[in-house]
Order: C-alpha cells, then structure tokens, then sequence
C-alpha cells in the first residue's frame, strides 16, 4: 500500500518509521527533519531499535496514495485537506489532537475520512531521529460530517477495516472501534486534563496525579465529559477522570505534546483542546471554567509570543 503520513513530526515519523516495515510510505513533513531523512534516513531509538529509508517531502501537493495518515497540528488540519485535495488520495485518517479535525478533512476531501486515536508515545530527539517513548496501540472508525457511522466510500467496503488492516500489516496493534465518537471525547478529556496543566507548570504527565495539580485536571475532564454528553455523546465523568489518572500514570516521565511545543516556544493546540471545551459548553449552557481558565492561559502566552 502506498501511504502518506502527512505531518511528519514526532508521532508521524514514528508511525512512518513502522509503516515502512510493509508498506510504501512518504513522510511529508518540515526541513530539517525531512532533509536528515532523505540524506541519512529515519532511525527509532526508545521502546525499539529501526532504521529505514522512506521517501521525504516539503510538498504535500499531487499526492498520489492509498492512504494519508493525518499526523498535523490541528490548526494545520485546514491546509492539510487544502494540498491532500490535489492529490489522488483514496482515503485518509486522522491521528490528531482535538476536536474537528475530522469534519475538516470530511469538509475539504471527497474520498472516505477515517478517525483514529493512538496510545504511542513518541519525540524528536534530532531531525532524522525519533524517540520511542512508549508502545501503544492504534484504534480507528469510520466518519462522516453527517454524523453517520459509514464514510462516503463509492466502493462500498469499509475504509476503518482497510486502515486497521494496514497497520496489522505492519506488525502494529489495530482495531477498528465502532464508537469511535466516544472514544475520540475519551481522548479529549484526557487531553484536556493533561495538556494544558503540564504544559503551564511545566512539568512532565505525572505530575497531574498529585496536588495542587490534581484537582484541576481532574475538573478539566469533568467539564470535557459534560459538552459531550450536552452533544448527544455518552461520556461519564468518572470514566474521563480514570482514563486521564491512567494515562498520567502510564506516561508519568513523559512530556505532553503541549509542554514540548512550549519548551520549543511553537504555537500549541489549546483551540482545539481546551477552547474547543470552553466554547461549546458556552454554546450549550454548561460550566467550563477550568478548561476556559488553561486555554486563556496558554493563548495569553501565545499571543505574548506572537505565535497567533
């Protein structure tokens, strides 16, 4: 299968790196990290050792693949259906960050759109080279901007089964979720709890099991489980609450995502994290304060660094 991981960052390399293994892939991502893989080739430290040789790229434009695994910054998700359209692109999936990546790439693509959550944990260490921080898994469903549970496939097969089937192929644990909308405001929650608070005390994903952390993240996933409930999507807020707790634990040494685009001094994905909670509660009348609080916060120093 030709495939391409649109946004090749910290995860996108990751999950490129392991896609090679059964597939032909194309990394597109940003100099210099594209540059030291078409010079020296993609290695993987950490959890294993690998080292490949996948095609790298600037130019997300005239793609022509079986597959594009969405791996952009959600406010990047825009311009990735924007240069996908321009390409022959026969599904996509995103690996994203947030809410309404989906409906973007549905908005913006004809071909089937798949949603998708991972529990991989990767970083760049050096261009060329990602750090394998910990072993995870890679759940997918079928989307559509109607809310139906089928994608808008002309072939009339299933474009989860066929993206769940890849990843197999190359030796990475897949499945296809049903609910997959449950479980994409599951991920939300934990983000929303872990995100932003590791991000502004500047500490790593542990730290959110203890005091005075705690209490906040834990309210943080409370009000995220709530605007999906008020949106027809069964969460309940103790289960938000254990996933994150979870996660935390799981990941305790490791940076989110949010504290290692502070750290980098890059703009972060509170918009689609915390301020997509803040503002759809406001909308449906449910009190966010804590995730209205983290995403003023962040986009306060944001701004302050002319990151928006």
């Amino acid at each position: 299968m030709r495939i391409a991981i649109f946004g090749a960052g910290s995860l996108g390399s990751l999950l490129g790196a392991l896609l090679d293994r059964a597939h032909d892939v194309v990394l597109v991502g940003r100099d210099p990290h594209v540059s030291a893989v078409r010079d020296g080739g993609l290695r993987v430290t950490g959890a294993d050792s690998i080292e490949t040789t996948p095609a790298a790229t600037t130019d997300g434009t005239g793609l022509d693949v079986d597959l594009a695994v969405v791996t952009v910054k959600a406010y990047d998700t825009d311009a990735a259906a924007r240069d996908l359209a321009t390409g022959d692109v026969d599904a996509v999936v995103s690996l994203q960050n947030g809410l309404g990546n989906e409906a973007a790439l549905a908005a913006g693509l004809r071909c089937p759109v798949v949603a998708g959550t991972t529990t991989h944990g990767a970083m760049l260490s050096e261009p060329g080279v990602v750090a394998w921080t910990g072993r995870g898994t890679v759940t997918v469903g079928n989307w559509r901007a109607d809310g139906g549970d089928a994608a808008n496939d002309p072939a009339g097969d299933d474009p989860a089964a066929r993206v769940a089937a890849a990843f197999r192929a190359a030796s990475v644990d897949a499945a296809v979720d049903p609910d997959i909308r449950r479980r994409l405001r599951v991920k939300l929650a934990v983000n929303a709890a872990i995100n932003p608070t590791t991000a502004l005390a500047r500490v790593r994903n542990g730290a959110v099991r203890s005091e005075p952390i705690a209490t906040y993240a834990e309210r943080a996933a409370r009000e995220a489980a709530a605007v999906a409930r008020a949106e027809g999507v069964d969460v309940d807020g103790d289960v938000a609450v254990d996933r994150a707790l979870a996660v935390a634990d799981r990941t305790a040494d490791n940076r989110s995502s949010m504290l290692q685009d502070v750290a980098a001094g890059r703009r972060t994905e509170v918009d689609a994290i915390s301020g997509a909670v803040a503002e759809r509660a406001a909308a449906h009348g449910v009190d966010a304060p804590v995730n209205g609080l983290l995403a003023a916060l962040l986009r306060g120093w944001e701004a302050g660094r002319g990151l928006r």
